[in-house]
């Protein structure tokens, strides 16, 4: 299950895994991340098990699974073919948010005293590899909570590290040049979601731009967007149907919703006014020419 679990709040505590378990919001009683590659992580665990991780309350720097011994020390490098790793890498180029369940550890000021606390949803806002302190490859997702989840109480008053020449999640942005910067509250979240109709029609096109064929490779897989044609709600009412949605590169789709892009009946495309040729197809995707007509008729100029 991805997202909230029913009867489930922000901030309820757990005596065990075993009951976190129980309540679905983290089903695995071992494994600190719940997901497969096809479907995206459904949670994760912090709860110190890995030296890299760094908890900034709403920021999670989480390192991947793989490659430690008995003792949490990093023996191996780590893998995007890990299954738990390859979830998150869905879940970023998917958008899909994680929930996150902390449990207690010394190492975090915004760790439960006790057990575990389920801590809301979060999305993987980017990720990376990097040597670990134990000087092995290690795989790291930048977790950022969601707009109005709420912080639990931190036990101590957080003093952040000096810069060690690695990357790491900055609270606080300074300008070069400037001597006295200032903390900035950023409340601006572009997120691409993706239901489960425009997943089928990027899976048809094996996410190649069905306008300029472009395929976004990535580490763990590929990225393309899943564009309405007809845009849904008012005063559009467009269906959120395989029909009324393309698969394009992040390019295609700013310029589709923008009116740079349009389509004929004939699906000859137009860019800028300039024929470009032929709408790539799929025998599967069957395009809603009702929906295609909508969009155009939208932008007409003459």
């Amino acid at each position: 299950m991805i997202g909230e679990v029913p009867n489930t709040q922000v901030g309820q505590e757990f005596i065990s895994r075993r009951l976190a378990h129980e309540a679905g919001v983290h089903r695995p009683l071992q494994a600190g991340i719940c997901g497969t590659k096809k479907n995206g992580a459904e949670s994760i665990v912090v709860s110190g098990g890995y030296k890299d991780d760094e908890d900034h309350g709403d920021v999670i720097v989480y390192t991947g699974h793989g490659g430690q011994d008995s003792s949490n020390n990093q023996v191996s490098d780590q893998s995007l073919d890990d299954a738990g790793n390859a979830a998150l890498v869905t879940s970023y180029l998917e958008g899909f948010p994680v929930r996150v369940l902390r449990g207690a550890h010394s190492g975090s000021q915004w760790a439960p005293a006790q057990g575990y606390r389920y801590d809301g949803l979060f999305r993987v806002a980017s990720y990376g590899s990097k040597l670990g302190i134990d000087g092995f490859l290690i795989w790291q997702f930048r977790l950022e909570a969601y707009i109005g989840t709420p912080l639990p109480e931190p036990v101590q008053q957080e003093t952040l590290p000096e810069d060690e020449g690695r990357a790491r999640p900055d609270l606080e942005r300074v300008p070069a040049g400037n001597e006295s910067p200032e903390r900035v509250a950023t409340t601006v979240q572009r997120i691409v979601r993706s239901s489960a109709v425009k997943r089928r029609v990027k899976a048809w096109h094996d996410n190649r731009c069905q306008i300029c064929a472009l395929r976004i490779e990535v580490p763990g897989g590929s990225y393309s967007e899943g564009a309405h044609m007809q845009a849904l709600g008012s005063p559009h009412n467009g269906p959120d149907t395989t029909g009324n949605v393309l698969c394009l590169c992040p390019n295609c789709h700013v310029m589709l919703d923008a009116g740079a892009i349009v389509i004929n009946d004939d699906l000859t495309v137009f860019r800028g006014g300039v024929e470009v040729g032929l709408l790539r197809t799929h025998p599967r995707h069957l395009l809603d020419l009702g929906c295609v007509r909508q969009h155009r008729e939208r932008w007409r100029q003459d």
